[in-house]
């Protein structure tokens, strides 16, 4: 295996498993982006800065002031995110040296790159200069992925930075501004503006956020972001950035045709994610690289018979769960275990935001986009006993299934408190290619957010305890035919808008 970050590391295990002898090599740490600048780090933010917005909110209610929050200090913050990187690292470097220890005949590893050069050969250039050319029956490519940069921009992971520059920061800015409104790019703006040190501007070349999820959630998002003072500079070109004196100046055009220049304390480039492909050898055995920087069929995972690569140079989902499956996939299939084949379109994700943003299968985008006849069925939190307990009704529960007695689930999305752990029961019923009897007449735990679920389906099929003709505004249930139109099931036959539920 080349690469020990989340599918490499998965893949040896997997391998362990079965028996077979393994070469785990990894050029610079164990755990790849999945600890580092990445899954493990940025999410740690998030829970420290979703920690003290919330204790920010309970002051202004409670409080006259915020006094124990104004020495807030980002060394300080940045040490509790180290710690838990420390704290994985060291979890994943122990086990593999005991594992060494105790199966020493079937696991070895090495720090060192990896070039193929040949079918069955791989040269190592170890950390100390050193050259060694292995045999291998069959390889594994896990090198990850890196943050795009862009070359107009002069990124110097100080002022102007990737997500790999953030910690280098040594206080809060007083202002930033980030350059793509995707997932990492929204996570950021939440995790800074949360922390209430910083103005945050974000740079959006389309009318919205998040544009390849549902109107109704990058709205909700884009109404958080704004109360907490992000700034969305929305349909807006970026024409160029440069350090000045110290700081950020970026220069916009927006659709209207209007230019502003605005200048900041730092900037984060947040467009994206591009495949660690480069010097593994691949073009002296004649292989051909996807358009999109890619070397692999999409459905076997495999380069050529003996060569698999797995994790983000495999596919667009630079996810740490979908590199870990992949790479247990890999092995499986080499060693003919036959293994089932990887459903990407029944994925969960969270989105780290405020309110937090899960899903699973197709929203109802993509439904449209297929032309599929479906049912729509939404809940506000606003009706949740536990969301209302804990003072955090901001969000909704929403549920597509087919339009059919079966009612099988299609997709799910989840915004709000304890959306990633809403979604667990819905992605099982999918995988299953179930219908939602099943958790119509499930016994929830009370007071509890997925008693929300139960809910929703209990409306699809009639019998909600919450009458949508009485709650007009936060329970809403709808149907979509193939050709678009939408009708109320509460009241069928009766046409409704056009529009997201």
């Amino acid at each position: 295996m080349i690469g020990a970050g989340p599918a490499g590391y998965a893949a040896a295990m997997r391998a362990v498993d079965l028996q077979k002898k393994v070469l785990l090599v990894e050029k610079e740490r164990i755990g790849g982006t999945g600890i580092y600048n990445g899954a493990l780090s940025s999410k740690t933010f998030w829970e420290i800065s979703k920690g003290i917005a919330e204790a920010r909110r309970k002051l202004s209610k409670y409080s006259e002031s915020e006094t124990s929050l104004k020495n807030l200090n980002f060394k300080d913050i940045l040490r509790d995110v180290s710690e838990a990187i420390f704290l994985r690292k060291v979890q994943l470097e122990t086990h593999l040296l005991l594992l060494q220890r105790k199966r020493k005949e079937l696991i070895e590893f090495v720090k060192a790159t990896g070039k193929l050069t040949d079918k069955n050969q791989v040269l190592l250039v170890k950390s100390d200069g050193s050259e060694e050319t292995i045999e291998a029956d069959n390889i594994i490519i896990a090198t990850g992925s890196r943050p795009r940069k862009l070359p107009h921009i002069p990124i110097d992971e100080q002022t102007i930075v990737t997500s790999e520059g953030i910690e280098c920061f040594q206080e809060f800015p007083e202002s930033m501004v980030i350059l793509g409104a995707g997932v990492i790019g929204c996570e950021w703006a939440t995790i800074f503006s949360n922390f209430g040190k910083t103005r945050v501007n974000i740079i959006d070349k389309a009318p919205r956020i998040l544009p390849f999820e549902d109107e109704d959630i990058s709205y909700t998002i884009e109404e958080s972001m704004e109360e907490n003072g992000v700034t969305i500079h929305r349909e807006s070109k970026l024409e160029r950035m440069q350090i000045v004196n110290g700081k950020v100046e970026y220069e916009l055009l927006y659709n209207n045709g209007e230019r502003k220049v605005f200048t900041v304390d730092k900037a984060l480039v947040s467009v994206g994610r591009i495949p660690n492909i480069e010097n593994l050898g691949l073009e002296d055995l004649n292989i051909k690289l996807n358009h999109d920087g890619t070397a692999c069929d999409a459905q076997t995972l495999q380069i050529i018979s003996n060569i698999y690569s797995v994790g983000d140079i495999t596919a667009d989902f630079a996810l740490a769960n979908v590199a870990e499956l992949e790479g247990r996939y890999a092995v499986e299939k080499m060693f003919g275990l036959d293994p089932k084949p990887i459903n990407y379109k029944n994925l969960s994700t969270i989105m780290f935001l405020y309110p937090e943003t899960a899903g699973v299968g197709i929203n109802e985008q993509e439904a449209k986009k297929r032309g599929l006849s479906y049912k729509i069925v939404s809940l506000d939190y606003s009706l949740i006993p536990r969301a209302i307990a804990m003072r955090s009704t901001r969000g909704f529960f929403k549920i597509l299934v087919t339009n059919d007695e079966q009612m099988k689930i299609l997709g799910m999305r989840a915004v709000g408190e304890h959306a990633s752990s809403a979604i667990q029961a819905v992605a099982l019923l999918i995988s299953m290619d179930k219908g939602i009897e099943e958790l119509a007449e499930l016994i929830h735990p009370h007071p509890s957010i997925i008693e929300g679920i139960q809910e929703c389906v209990r409306m699809l099929k009639g019998k909600s305890i919450l009458k949508p003709e009485i709650f007009k505004d936060t329970l809403k249930c709808k149907a979509v035919d193939k050709q678009g139109n939408c009708y109320d099931i509460i009241y069928p036959n009766k046409p409704c808008e056009r529009t997201t539920v």
